[in-house]
């Protein structure tokens, strides 16, 4: 799945980066947890490839990196986990959980 990218509050730029790729009789099935970056370079594709597929239980020292956040139980219980040098605040992550679940409800806005 291709990374998700928006900004929230008045000017913080994210690249949200679905962590794993499973498909279910050839679609796509979302998963539940997603990773956080500081979108530097204006939605460009190649960071996003650079940065995909990095298991949680390695370090991360990418200085773009935000922590991840997962979906216990879409919809209701979320969490965040700020594992970089930078976190969300409760106002950004707030957002930010609302523009991925508004991604995971509506297909049509999924780049595949």
């Amino acid at each position: 799945m291709q990374p998700i990218f928006f900004t929230v509050g008045a000017k913080l730029p994210l690249m949200i980066i679905p962590d794993t790729q499973a498909h279910m009789d050839g679609h796509p099935v979302l998963t539940y947890t997603y990773s956080v970056y500081r979108d530097k370079q204006d939605k460009a594709l190649q960071q996003a490839e650079a940065k995909q597929s990095r298991l949680h239980l390695e370090q991360n020292n990418d200085p773009d990196y935000m922590g991840y956040i997962t979906f216990e139980l879409p919809g209701k219980l979320f969490n965040y986990t700020p594992d970089g040098s930078e976190r969300l605040n409760s106002d950004e992550l707030e957002e930010t959980i609302e523009m991925i679940s508004e991604y995971r409800d509506k297909s049509s806005l999924w780049k595949i």
